[in-house]
């Protein structure tokens, strides 16, 4: 039998791209392709690109240029994907070039640069797929695009709108994942929270009973499979209130990601950002009612069009009151063809997006030490990220991989990656924790 082709992977962008990634790599293996850890010597490179921010976008570009210079053959998919003529002005001779999502369209394109040499049905792949994540946590996407129309973002122009996964084949996907040693499973879409909007939360089974394709119930079935559920990308609409009692009995981790993006209502306005009429601080203050361990993480836009000294005060003095534990800030960068670009607002100079990006940091980062230092003298469970004799880097329930701060442990006896080990924390500084397995 012919030696199996060799098929080298490329993944840019955010954790959705990465699950699209996912998707793609367990297809390729089921059909008997290997996957190779370099361009060169195989017989093809897939490149899943981003094309959120220029930015991303000259990544993309430069990860294709360099695939084609290390391999030649080069099949393009992911968000750029949906702009074929950047792509094909600056890379003209990649074999094919997919928009976002189009498993079977890279698929076609796989085969016919490199035909499978095996039967699939012969093939050995995990239950659970091919993970690019560490084995002990995953992400679940649980929908594809986004009906929301922000003026900064060009995603359902990318992406398409809402469109949710039936809830009974996302719980069997987590439930494989369970199974397969995942000892925490960090839930991702567009926008979580509106998960089902678009099914008009139809019903389905689910072991012995009905469930609602909803967020809630989407959270409390996750929250019975006996692991850490952390839930990203939430809009604060206000059925988000119900899933708070969940993070207070333990069923789901005490923890939000919702991308507030800015505190003034006329930057918040020019956005078009759903879900922030209400009062976002007398929310927080009835979540942390509800569920006084609770976490919170945000991004923040600085800079928007139109956006007055007196509406970054503004921010500044929410993040005073609202206690972010986590806080990422971006500079507007503008994006071809977002509405922001043609609002009529008079842009914000690069010097004043820089000062007021630094402001922003300086005061988050107070309010982070602050928070962290609370902790001092707790014990705290910690799932175990990376290991080094008898040091080691894990993440409390508060903390995401990646994206949030890690606790630095040290240890009398080996612990494992994915462990979950019981942590005095004797130290902190503005992000990270330090402390001794108990």
């Amino acid at each position: 039998m012919s030696a199996a082709p060799r098929v080298s992977f490329v993944s840019l962008g955010c954790p959705k791209a990465l699950v699209d990634s996912e998707r793609i790599l367990t297809r390729l293996r089921a059909e008997g392709y290997e996957i190779a850890r370099k361009h060169d010597g195989a017989d093809l490179v897939v490149v899943n690109t981003c094309g959120f921010l220029d930015s991303a976008r000259d990544e993309s570009l430069s990860a294709i240029g360099s695939a084609l210079k290390e391999n030649g053959k080069v099949i393009v998919t992911g968000c750029l994907g949906a702009e074929p003529e950047v792509i094909r002005e600056k890379h003209p001779n990649v074999l094919a070039i997919t928009g976002p999502q189009a498993y079977e369209s890279v698929m076609a394109a796989v085969h016919q640069a490199a035909p499978p040499a095996h039967d699939p049905f012969t093939d050995l792949v995990p239950e659970q797929g091919v993970k690019l994540t560490p084995r002990h946590y995953a992400y679940l996407k649980i929908s594809e695009g986004c009906s929301n129309r922000c003026s900064f973002c060009i995603i359902p122009a990318l992406r398409g709108d809402l469109v949710s996964r039936p809830i009974g084949e996302v719980l069997c996907e987590a439930e494989k994942l369970v199974r397969a040693g995942v000892k925490e499973i960090l839930v991702i879409s567009q926008d979580t929270s509106a998960y089902g909007l678009d099914l008009k939360y139809q019903e389905s089974m689910w072991q012995d009973h009905s469930v609602r394709t909803r967020f809630f119930d989407l959270a409390r079935e996750l929250g019975d499979m006996g692991v850490w559920v952390r839930l990203h990308y939430v809009y604060p609409y206000p059925h988000v209130d119900e899933v708070i009692p969940l993070m207070a009995e333990g069923k789901v981790l005490p923890y939000l990601d919702i991308p507030f993006q800015h505190a003034s209502p006329a930057v918040l306005k020019a956005m078009r950002r759903p879900a922030h009429q209400e009062k976002t601080l007398d929310r927080i203050r009835r979540w942390r009612e509800t569920c006084p361990d609770l976490a919170l993480r945000s991004t923040f836009i600085v800079g928007f069009p139109g956006e007055t000294e007196e509406d970054f005060e503004q921010l500044l003095d929410w993040l005073d009151e609202a206690r972010i534990d986590r806080a990422g800030c971006f500079k507007y960068e503008p994006v071809k063809g977002a509405k922001s670009e043609n609002l009529g607002l008079p842009a914000v100079p690069d010097e004043v997006k820089e000062a007021r990006w630094h402001r922003f940091m300086a005061r988050q980062q107070k309010v982070s030490t602050a928070n962290l230092k609370k902790k001092v003298g707790k014990r705290l469970p910690v799932l175990i990220d990376q290991v080094d004799g008898l040091t080691a880097k894990g993440r409390t329930r508060y903390d995401a991989p990646e994206i949030d701060g890690v606790v630095h442990v040290a240890s009398r006896r080996p612990v494992r990656t994915g462990d979950v080990v019981t942590v005095k924390i004797e130290a902190s500084d503005a992000y990270d924790l330090r402390g001794t397995v108990a």
